[in-house]
Protein backbone atom coordinates (compact mmCIF):
# COMPACT_ATOMS: atom_id res chain seq x y z
CA UNK A 1 0.00 0.00 0.00
CA UNK A 2 2.90 2.55 0.79
CA UNK A 3 3.99 1.71 -2.67
CA UNK A 4 1.28 2.46 -4.59
CA UNK A 5 0.89 6.07 -2.07
CA UNK A 6 4.38 6.80 -3.12
CA UNK A 7 4.04 5.96 -7.09
CA UNK A 8 0.80 7.56 -7.26
CA UNK A 9 2.35 10.87 -5.45
CA UNK A 10 5.29 10.75 -7.98
CA UNK A 11 3.21 10.54 -10.83
CA UNK A 12 1.31 13.27 -10.06
CA UNK A 13 4.32 15.55 -9.01
CA UNK A 14 5.57 14.68 -12.77
CA UNK A 15 2.32 15.93 -14.47
CA UNK A 16 2.72 19.38 -15.90
CA UNK A 17 1.39 22.48 -14.37
CA UNK A 18 -1.22 22.40 -17.53
CA UNK A 19 -2.27 19.25 -16.38
CA UNK A 20 -2.86 20.01 -12.76
CA UNK A 21 -4.65 23.38 -13.98
CA UNK A 22 -7.69 21.74 -15.39
CA UNK A 23 -9.60 24.85 -17.45
CA UNK A 24 -13.07 24.44 -18.95
CA UNK A 25 -14.26 26.79 -21.83
CA UNK A 26 -17.58 27.95 -21.57
CA UNK A 27 -20.33 26.51 -23.92
CA UNK A 28 -20.89 29.25 -26.85
CA UNK A 29 -24.61 30.29 -26.52
CA UNK A 30 -27.13 30.21 -29.39
CA UNK A 31 -27.99 33.81 -30.62
CA UNK A 32 -31.69 33.92 -32.18
CA UNK A 33 -32.59 35.40 -35.17
CA UNK A 34 -33.59 38.52 -33.87
CA UNK A 35 -35.93 39.32 -37.16
CA UNK A 36 -38.14 36.55 -35.83
CA UNK A 37 -37.31 36.23 -32.40
CA UNK A 38 -39.75 37.14 -29.45
CA UNK A 39 -38.89 39.76 -26.82
CA UNK A 40 -39.10 36.76 -24.39
CA UNK A 41 -36.25 35.17 -27.12
CA UNK A 42 -34.40 37.53 -26.96
CA UNK A 43 -34.06 38.30 -23.14
CA UNK A 44 -33.33 34.92 -22.16
CA UNK A 45 -30.31 35.07 -25.06
CA UNK A 46 -29.16 38.48 -23.32
CA UNK A 47 -29.53 35.74 -19.81
CA UNK A 48 -27.78 33.30 -21.58
CA UNK A 49 -25.19 35.35 -23.33
CA UNK A 50 -23.99 37.23 -19.61
CA UNK A 51 -23.67 33.81 -18.08
CA UNK A 52 -21.40 32.86 -21.12
CA UNK A 53 -19.40 36.25 -20.61
CA UNK A 54 -19.11 35.69 -16.61
CA UNK A 55 -17.65 31.49 -17.60
CA UNK A 56 -15.29 32.60 -19.81
CA UNK A 57 -13.82 35.81 -17.30
CA UNK A 58 -13.27 32.75 -14.85
CA UNK A 59 -11.72 30.50 -17.89
CA UNK A 60 -9.66 33.12 -19.14
CA UNK A 61 -8.09 33.73 -15.62
CA UNK A 62 -7.64 30.10 -15.01
CA UNK A 63 -5.88 29.74 -18.43
CA UNK A 64 -4.31 33.14 -17.17
CA UNK A 65 -2.88 30.74 -13.99
CA UNK A 66 -2.09 28.55 -16.59
CA UNK A 67 0.26 30.65 -18.45
CA UNK A 68 2.04 32.09 -15.56
CA UNK A 69 3.30 29.03 -14.93
CA UNK A 70 4.13 27.28 -17.58
CA UNK A 71 6.51 30.62 -18.21
CA UNK A 72 7.96 30.11 -14.76
CA UNK A 73 8.80 26.51 -15.55
CA UNK A 74 9.98 28.03 -19.05
CA UNK A 75 12.43 30.52 -16.98
CA UNK A 76 13.39 27.50 -14.62
CA UNK A 77 14.38 25.31 -17.98
CA UNK A 78 11.71 22.86 -18.61
CA UNK A 79 12.18 22.41 -22.00
CA UNK A 80 8.15 21.04 -22.93
CA UNK A 81 7.29 24.29 -20.89
CA UNK A 82 7.23 26.76 -24.11
CA UNK A 83 5.24 24.77 -26.08
CA UNK A 84 2.24 24.17 -23.47
CA UNK A 85 2.38 27.91 -22.58
CA UNK A 86 2.27 28.52 -26.28
CA UNK A 87 -0.85 26.32 -26.40
CA UNK A 88 -2.40 28.08 -23.58
CA UNK A 89 -1.88 31.38 -25.11
CA UNK A 90 -3.10 30.10 -28.02
CA UNK A 91 -6.41 29.00 -25.92
CA UNK A 92 -6.63 32.39 -24.20
CA UNK A 93 -6.56 34.61 -27.23
CA UNK A 94 -9.39 31.70 -28.81
CA UNK A 95 -11.52 32.16 -25.68
CA UNK A 96 -11.12 35.98 -26.24
CA UNK A 97 -12.46 36.00 -29.95
CA UNK A 98 -15.20 33.75 -29.41
CA UNK A 99 -16.46 35.99 -26.36
CA UNK A 100 -16.09 38.65 -29.35
CA UNK A 101 -17.87 36.93 -31.54
CA UNK A 102 -20.82 36.46 -29.59
CA UNK A 103 -21.23 39.44 -28.83
CA UNK A 104 -20.77 41.02 -32.23
CA UNK A 105 -23.82 38.28 -33.26
CA UNK A 106 -25.92 39.10 -30.24
CA UNK A 107 -25.52 43.07 -30.81
CA UNK A 108 -26.79 42.22 -34.44
CA UNK A 109 -29.38 40.24 -33.16
CA UNK A 110 -30.75 43.07 -31.44
CA UNK A 111 -30.26 45.36 -34.21
CA UNK A 112 -32.47 43.18 -36.42
CA UNK A 113 -35.02 42.36 -33.65
CA UNK A 114 -35.00 46.68 -33.30
CA UNK A 115 -36.01 47.03 -37.26
CA UNK A 116 -38.51 44.48 -37.21
CA UNK A 117 -40.36 45.76 -33.77
CA UNK A 118 -40.04 49.50 -34.16
CA UNK A 119 -42.91 49.83 -31.47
Amino acid sequence: MKIQTALLTLSLTALPVSAAIACDAPATPAVPDGEGATLEEMIAAQTEVKTFQASNAEYLACVDEQMTAEQNLVDEGDEGAQKRYALAAADYNAAVSREEQVAADFNTAIRAYKAANPD
